[in-house]
Order: C-alpha cells, then sequence, then structure tokens
C-alpha cells in the first residue's frame, strides 16, 4: 500500500468540487442507527477510514447493514448481539477508533448495559472522555474500568432523567449523553450543551424518531425521555471542514474554484474568517465563487491592532480549520496571530513550513504569528510527514502552492478525514500522485 503524496506545486486549479458528507455527522449519526430497531436510511455519508470502520464495527454487532449507492446506507439494529461487546474483536476494533465510543450512550439508553475498550485515535494532546461518563453517570449509570480487560463496564438498567451541567461543552460528550437520556425515565436538562450544527443534525432526526428534544441550537437542552423510538430517514451536512479547507486551498493557489451544495448558512462564522484574510467569496445559490486572487490583504482591527484568528466551541470559529488558516495567512499581505485555544500539540506542523520558507514565529504551543510573504515569494517543496489529519491537509495545500516537489508521508492520516483527496484535486488540474 502506498503511503505518500508527490506533488507539483505551483500551479493554479480551476473547476468544481462537491464536499463529502460531515465526518463529525456521520459517526454521531450511524451512533444513533442503534436507538432503535426499526429501519434507519442515511445518505451523504463520507466515504472514509473512520466511517467505513464504524459502519463495519455495526455490522459485527448484529446490525443489517446494506448499501444501497454509493454514499446511501439502510441500518436495522434489532437482533444486537450484546455478548460482541466482551470480545477481544470488539476490543481491537473498537479501541482503534476513536468513534467508537459514541455507541455508549445508544446501548445504555436501548439495552441496559455497555463496555468499551479505552479509546485511541488522533494525536492531537488529551482528549478527555470524562465529559461522556459523568453526565452516563448523573443518569444513573455505574461504571468500572477493568484494568485487566482494559474495558469499561457500565450498568444503566434504569436511567433517570436529570440536571446536568457539561464541565465542557464537548461535542461527542453532548451527542452521546443526549442519546442516553431520550429513553431515560423523566426528563434531562443539559447545560452547556454543546450547539454544532452536527449535533443540530442528530437532536432534530432524534424528533423525526420520536425523542422530544428542545432548546436545538442552543447551551440548554431538554429531553423528556421515550419508551421507543421508530426508523426515519436523513441526509448528512456537507463537511464544513472541508469547505473551509478549498478555500484557503483557492486562494493559497491562486485559483477560481467553485464549491458546491455547501449549506451556507450552517457554516457559521467560516466564510466570514476567511475574508478577514482577504479572500473574496461570492454566494452563488447555495455555491460558494472563489475567483483567481493574486494578492489578498489581511484587515487589521479597527483600532489598527494586529489581527487575531482564534477558535472558540460553537457558534465560534471551529478549531478544525486553525490549520488551514494558518497556511493560508503565509502568502497573505499582513501579519496574523493564529491561537489555537482548545487543544494543546496542534500546532506543531509549522517547522515544517518554515522549511518550507514561511515567515512565522511560534510564540508558545498555542499561538504563532504569521508573517504574510504576500506572493512576493513562493514556498518551495520539500518532503515532509503528516502529524494529524488537519496539519495534514494544512501541508498539502502549502505543498500544492509551493515551487517544485514536495512529498507528504503518513497520508493514511489525511484519508481519514477526507475522502478521495488525491483523484477531486487531480479533476481540478493539481499535480499529485501516489507513490
Amino acid at each position: 500500500m502506498t503511503n505518500a503524496f508527490e506533488i507539483i506545486g505551483g500551479k493554479p486549479l480551476k473547476g468544481e468540487i462537491i464536499p463529502q458528507g460531515a465526518k463529525n455527522e456521520a459517526l454521531q449519526i450511524l451512533s444513533a442507527v442503534l436507538l432503535t430497531g426499526e429501519k434507519m436510511t442515511i445518505s451523504n455519508i463520507p466515504d472514509i477510514k473512520d466511517v467505513n470502520k464504524l459502519i463495519e464495527l455495526l455490522g459485527d454487532m448484529g446490525v443489517v447493514v446494506n448499501r444501497l449507492n454509493e454514499d446511501t446506507y439502510t441500518f436495522e439494529a434489532n437482533n444486537i448481539d450484546l455478548n460482541f461487546f466482551e470480545s477481544d474483536i470488539f476490543r481491537q476494533k473498537g479501541g482503534s477508533l476513536r468513534g467508537s465510543v459514541m455507541i455508549v450512550g445508544p446501548l445504555l439508553a436501548r439495552f441496559g448495559r455497555a463496555s468499551i475498550p479505552k479509546p485511541g485515535g488522533d494525536k492531537i494532546g488529551r482528549r478527555r472522555l470524562d465529559t461522556h461518563f459523568l453526565g452516563f453517570e448523573k443518569l444513573g449509570a455505574r461504571f468500572d474500568y477493568n484494568a485487566e480487560t482494559g474495558f469499561y463496564n457500565v450498568d444503566a438498567s434504569n436511567l433517570q432523567g436529570t440536571y446536568i451541567l457539561l464541565d465542557e461543552a464537548s461535542v461527542t460528550g453532548t451527542a452521546n449523553i443526549v442519546m442516553a437520556a431520550v429513553l431515560a425515565n423523566g426528563t434531562t436538562t443539559i447545560y452547556n450543551a454543546a450547539c454544532e450544527p452536527y449535533l443540530q443534525q442528530l437532536c432534530k432526526m432524534l424528533n423525526r424518531m420520536g425523542a422530544k428534544i428542545t432548546g436545538i441550537g442552543s447551551n440548554l437542552l431538554t429531553i423528556e425521555g421515550v419508551t421507543e423510538l421508530g426508523g426515519t430517514e436523513h441526509r448528512m451536512l456537507p463537511d464544513m471542514i472541508e469547505i473551509g479547507s478549498f478555500i484557503g486551498l483557492a486562494a493559497m493557489t491562486g485559483s477560481e474554484i467553485t464549491i458546491k451544495d455547501v449549506h451556507y448558512k450552517e457554516l457559521g462564522i467560516i466564510p466570514d474568517t476567511f475574508r478577514r484574510l482577504g479572500i473574496k467569496l461570492e454566494l452563488r445559490g447555495d455555491d460558494i465563487f472563489i475567483p483567481a486572487q493574486d494578492h489578498y490583504e489581511i484587515e487589521s482591527f479597527i483600532d489598527g491592532s494586529i489581527m487575531t484568528i482564534a477558535d472558540a466551541p460553537w457558534p465560534g470559529f471551529t478549531p478544525d480549520l486553525i490549520s488551514i488558516v494558518l497556511v493560508v495567512a503565509i502568502q497573505a499581505k499582513g501579519s496574523v496571530l493564529i491561537h489555537q485555544k482548545m487543544f494543546e500539540s496542534r500546532l506543531f506542523f509549522v517547522d515544517k513550513l518554515l522549511d518550507m520558507g514561511a515567515q512565522i514565529i511560534l510564540c508558545d504551543p498555542h499561538r504563532a504569528t504569521v508573517i504574510g510573504l504576500d506572493k512576493q515569494v513562493q514556498l518551495r517543496g520539500i518532503s515532509m510527514t503528516s502529524p494529524d489529519i488537519r496539519a495534514g491537509v494544512a501541508l498539502l495545500i502549502a505543498a500544492l502552492s509551493a515551487n517544485g516537489k514536495s512529498t507528504i508521508y503518513n497520508i493514511e492520516q489525511i484519508e481519514r478525514g477526507y475522502q478521495h483527496i488525491d483523484k477531486r484535486l487531480q479533476a481540478l488540474g493539481a499535480n499529485i500522485k501516489r507513490i
């Protein structure tokens, strides 16, 4: 299996690109099929490793999975094998997939128990799972960690609605607790709930299945427990991280690109954040058109101080696009401070950009100042390794804008989040191949 991309950069691209379905939404929605024995039809599912692994895991548990076409599946979870959760296969597959924690809420709600191996996954600092488990405990679940087997065992035969104030507005934590609470006795109130579009999508789908959730889109969710849920159909939103990545790609390479069917109103602050870097975008219907730009200038604040772009929980700027904004700023006119507040160690790929000729001061693990080159100096191609999904795509964008040949290793990381990215970029005229 080849595991590197070779890129000859420095030429503009042109054309249309369709964003894939949202990965983060998919992991929640697919876990929710476990809440009912009736048929669920889910479309716009991205064809990427993390999602395919979860679909395979659902099949292993006894869910009947049918693939209707490239992006649409049906799921029927009316015959789940609960003993599977103590098996070595589950330990191996569940342990290698961070998203597997998302099945715990639905299993607790419907069957009153679950086991989960200690999770692995992405290297972006310490992502705690405490939020999930504290929420389950408040609903009345008891769990113990068995150090010998490496499994968390959870007993939830009598979940009761309650008031929960989350210690952090975790998207997956909120989703997991919502899925547990929809079938609990009584009313659950979740305050400091995450309110990302993915989570709104999950709550709307659960309501179509018969759940009673109010406050969707806010940070205060109220869930009246019901006794059972039925089947429904659901279509994923397009992936906003891909959309942001393609905006950055167009600007950095001076390309004219149209991003199709973006569900613009669900993108929140993302388009405006790129506009603050001086990037022109036009909304045409539900497509974003980015004209070819030789030049884009970072705005400064009204008092003339340096622009700062920082991530924050929704509706703030998503941390998954911080690395993209940082790379795009390299060729802007002006300077910007990039502040990655929510995860540690996500800016450490900056050393590769310095090797390519970028002017960046890494202030500390959370902050970097980018001094824009204003396209006066082209980056140069180098050989590099992708540390995680988001940095990998940022490096890919840098390589496509650079002069000469770049090689990116460890592209499995990129492919965990972006389906067939090389083929889709080739369709825009990119010189990228697997080696």
